[in-house]
């Protein structure tokens, strides 16, 4: 997958004393996704990341830009076409008790993208399922039970074997293990990271755990405000961010040290509005190194060291 330019804009204010605008959801991201990689994204709440992920499985066209499944533009393909290439991009929702239908079975929630799409008899749909299922750890004597008879992991364990079940290429997994306890966390995402090696998947991990993505992810791009600040490698954005919004999602990090809890707190201030953003840079009425130049004119993303970052200052602060 590729995206480049993407924008997602909305019209907001319908109503008699609503503030009218357009709101930039998403506002120049690009990014390329291979066979067998994840990429994560993240950023704080309102960012614009379950945007991108509505935008990366097709649910949602985007305003401008250009995104691409196998180097085919998907708004210029036949409807065929496009079909199969909504087939090949699946999704793992955040909440795995809303995501799964209460009145069906297990079995019958793996078998139903099977069976709208006319792939196999009821033998072979029923086989599949019961084969998808000791993939993600569960038990086969579980296929006749309803969602509410299983825990948060053993959900969420289903509603991926539900995403693999027409073997995609491409998983968007929106907040997958944010509604988890701590440690079904981990045998989450263990087991995605197994399931990965298995079907070469590429993921697009969306995340507000920075801890989460960096166990998981290949490259990290951050995202403020609807715009790509920083995309790089994880080693890179992890061990030398270089926008200082990066380096205060990695302060923001609750750590039992008193030093860093104290460093934590440097950076005060909300986000500008989606419907009026600065002409500038987004961060810079939050920015300690902010300049006039941040404050009028919109940083471009460049490469800087190994990374692709959008800062006016970033060859003196990085």
């Amino acid at each position: 997958m590729e995206a480049r330019e993407l924008r997602r804009y909305y019209h907001a204010g319908s109503g008699m004393f609503a503030r009218k605008g357009t709101v930039r959801a998403v506002d120049g991201v690009s990014f390329a996704l291979g066979t067998g990689e994840t990429l994560g994204i993240v950023g704080e709440s309102g960012c614009g990341k379950s945007t991108l992920a509505r935008m990366a499985t097709l649910l949602e066209p985007p305003t401008a830009g250009d995104l691409l499944i196998d180097g085919k533009p998907t708004d210029r393909v036949s409807s065929n076409e496009r079909h199969r290439l909504l087939l090949s991009v699946q999704m793992v929702f955040q909440n795995p008790f809303g995501s799964l239908n209460p009145r069906k079975t297990v079995g019958a929630i793996l078998e139903e993208p099977l069976a709208i799409n006319h792939r196999g008899t009821h033998r072979e749909r029923e086989a599949a399922a019961r084969a998808m299922m000791a993939k993600v750890g569960l038990r086969q004597d579980q296929y006749d039970r309803y969602p509410h008879m299983f825990s948060g992991g053993q959900r969420q364990r289903i509603a991926i074997a539900r995403a693999l079940m027409l073997r995609p290429r491409i998983v968007v997994a929106d907040e997958p293990v944010s509604a988890l306890d701590v440690s079904i966390q981990a045998q989450v995402l263990n087991l995605m990271m197994d399931l990965q090696d298995e079907f070469r998947l590429a993921y697009l991990f969306i995340s507000h755990d920075l801890s989460v993505v960096r166990h998981l992810a290949h490259e990290v791009l951050v995202m403020y405000c609807g715009r790509p600040v920083e995309h790089g490698p994880k080693h890179a954005i992890f061990t030398a961010p270089l926008h200082p919004y990066t380096r205060m999602l990695l302060a923001a990090t609750p750590l039992l040290n008193k030093t860093h809890r104290v460093t934590a707190t440097t950076v005060k201030g909300e986000p500008p509005s989606p419907i009026d953003p600065p002409v500038g840079c987004v961060f810079a009425s939050r920015c300690p190194h902010a300049t006039d130049l941040c404050l009028n004119e919109r940083p471009v993303v460049r490469q800087f060291a190994d990374s692709r970052v959008a800062c006016h200052h970033v060859e003196t602060i990085g």
